[in-house]
């Protein structure tokens, strides 16, 4: 047991609480005169500790301790009370010890209760202080300012205050909420609000700036990192709000400010509770080595599914999330499997064998440039493997799939839009032809997938320049891709059959503020590095809408999801005849004829052919 020693003493402190109950009541000479001592203190000793044993006092890490653990310690001693006062009062009535002093029995429980609970709390005190010498200080200690005085900045506080080896020191805390400024938290003052960040910042000699509010809005932010860049201080800042909910957040995941952080609306709220369909579930997750795909495993995986397949054509970047997975839940059986969707027999063999029960399939070209001067693949990559996906799942019996797709499938002048669409419309017809909860999830642009903008900001602004934008106008949907998953996962409980769920994006953001901002952070100016419009590229619009002009559009229980019902949808007849008539125009490279189809059978449509890559 690894919590023995800590019962052995608990035996002594009750037996002390015992004594020490009679000691105060009668004298410290009571012995003598109180004969039912003895079979008080036995009956002490052996009822408490068995409550304790009943309450699971000895199965908690007390150098963690919190506040549900000291209830756990109150309701143990009470119950033992309880039980100990009516052994002795029936003792008594039996005639079994001569006499009883009830007034004891309060004294007991107040004087165990203390003695237990100081007990475990000085463990977590020792604890605490050895886990504060746990590495060398080395260096000067950096000041560091901390905006938030809420839970993030606390617990930013108390990481620091652990782990001085990081060289961190909290010196205070800033924050707009008038009832916390001179307050104290874990001993460090709220020194102002945000507005006195300037004073603040030269009064205590602040060597850093970290922003610890998870969710503030990007106004906020970016005031707080320009302001920080005035008075030549760095600032780092506090993982999201659903970083924090995945389990990894700690002081150690502080990051230098970045754009992520200057684009963040007010943060969608996370409901963890929506992912219950996937405790002890068989997974599937295909495009499983992209950015959403891997992201997609991970927080499938922190809701305990039985087993997550990873499907990819991609091998370097499935060995990379199959290894992190394994090592981080050895208790999930992890699959990797090397496989192409378009490729029908293979999936066909990896879906009986692992016989799925929840499919998420973010297996897709996304790059519009790319797929505009390769629309076969587009077809064949995005429209045949999302058939076969579909085609695998029922002939397995899959109760749930979940297909990613993108804003650009509303409206769609592009061929890798249209194809997302045409695969939505392959989903939603198999799930209302065969009863399935099989949805589709639209949402707009992440930040951080590779191949998005903010890489190519950077390695602009780290060449000198120029930054190039499209379009002085155009403005697209963000969402971080740790919020899009967490926003899929729950589309993917609330799906009944065959509903387009579409997420809350917020504003779309202009391009051309998010090149400035970029250039800004890094120590530049727009006019030092200049941003270039180079036109934009084929298949591209100036605003992507996220659903169909006409479309009907519901609320559903997370408010962060929207149910929506667009006009002009493709009848299942239609589908399949559409559906081979692009992939005959697919083997021949055809995009004329395939840009005609599209036209021909989605109204919004607006694309047209490019003359096709070779190789």
């Amino acid at each position: 047991m690894r919590n023995r020693y800590l019962l052995a003493a608990d035996v002594v402190v009750v037996a002390i609480a015992a004594w020490a109950a009679y000691a105060f009541r009668f004298g410290w000479l009571f012995r003598e005169e109180r004969e039912e001592f003895v079979p008080f203190l036995v009956c002490a000793v052996v009822i408490k500790i068995a409550a304790f044993l009943i309450f699971g006092l000895y199965s908690r890490y007390w150098r963690y301790a919190g506040f549900w653990d000291l209830v756990a310690v109150v309701l143990a001693n009470s119950a033992a009370s309880v039980v100990l006062t009516a052994v002795m009062v029936g003792s008594r009535l039996a005639g079994w010890i001569p006499e009883l002093a009830r007034s004891v029995m309060p004294l007991d429980w107040l004087l165990a209760l203390g003695m237990t609970a100081g007990l475990r709390a000085s463990l977590r005190a020792v604890a605490e202080r050895t886990s504060k010498r746990a590495g060398p200080v080395t260096g000067r200690q950096r000041r560091v300012l901390i905006v938030g005085g809420g839970d993030a900045g606390a617990l930013v506080a108390k990481e620091m205050e652990k782990n001085p080896q990081l060289g961190l020191q909290p010196v205070g805390f800033l924050d707009d909420d008038q009832e916390k400024v001179h307050k104290r938290i874990y001993g460090f003052r709220v020194l102002g609000t945000v507005a006195s960040l300037g004073r603040v910042v030269d009064t205590h000699r602040v060597d850093e700036v970290v922003i610890a509010i998870p969710t503030a809005g990007g106004p906020m932010v970016r005031g707080i990192v320009e302001r920080c860049r005035e008075l030549d201080v760095p600032s780092r800042v506090m993982p999201g709000l659903y970083e924090l909910l995945d389990g990894h957040a700690s002081i150690s995941r502080l990051r230098n400010v970045d754009i992520e952080d200057l684009l963040r609306r007010p943060q969608v709220t996370a409901e963890l509770s929506g992912a219950d369909y996937l405790a002890g579930a068989r997974v599937v997750v295909t495009g499983a080595g992209g950015s959403i795909g891997a992201e997609l495993c991970r927080q499938v995986a922190l809701a305990g599914p039985s087993t997550l397949v990873l499907v990819g054509h991609g091998e370097n970047s499935i060995f990379d999330i199959s290894w992190e997975l394994a090592r981080r839940f050895p208790q999930i059986v992890v699959r990797a499997v090397v496989a192409d969707v378009r490729d029908r027999e293979r999936l066909m063999r990896v879906f009986r064998a692992t016989n799925p029960t929840v499919v998420f399939h973010a297996a897709a070209h996304k790059h519009v440039p790319l797929m505009e001067n390769n629309a076969a693949e587009a077809i064949t990559n995005n429209v045949v493997g999302t058939g076969n996906v579909v085609d695998a799942a029922l002939a397995v019996g899959v109760d749930r799939l979940v297909m990613v797709s993108t804003d650009k499938a509303a409206a769609p002048s592009n061929m890798m839009g249209a194809s997302k669409r045409i695969a939505e419309a392959v989903v939603r017809a198999a799930a209302s032809r065969h009863g399935k909860a099989y949805v589709v999830v639209r949402f707009g642009n992440v930040l951080g997938s590779r191949g998005s903008v903010v890489p190519i900001f950077k390695a602009q602004i780290a060449a000198g320049g120029p930054v190039t934008v499209t379009h002085p106008e155009v403005r697209r949907y963000f969402m971080t891709i740790s919020e899009a998953v967490h926003l899929i996962l729950q589309a993917g409980g609330l799906g009944r059959s065959g509903e387009l769920f579409v997420l809350e994006m917020g504003e779309p953001v202009r391009m051309r503020d998010m090149a400035a901002d970029m250039i800004r952070l890094s120590g530049f100016e727009p006019l030092e590095i200049p941003i270039v419009y180079t036109g934009l590229r084929p298949g591209e619009k100036i605003d992507e809408t996220l659903w169909e002009e006409g479309a009907t559009v519901e609320p559903t229980t997370s408010g962060d999801i929207r149910r929506v019902t667009e006009p002009h949808l493709i009848d299942a007849v239609r589908l399949e005849e559409l559906v081979a008539e692009l992939v005959n125009a697919a083997a021949c490279d055809d995009s004329e004829r395939i840009a005609r189809l599209i036209r021909e059978h989605i109204p919004s449509a607006t694309v047209s052919a490019r003359q096709p890559h070779a190789g």
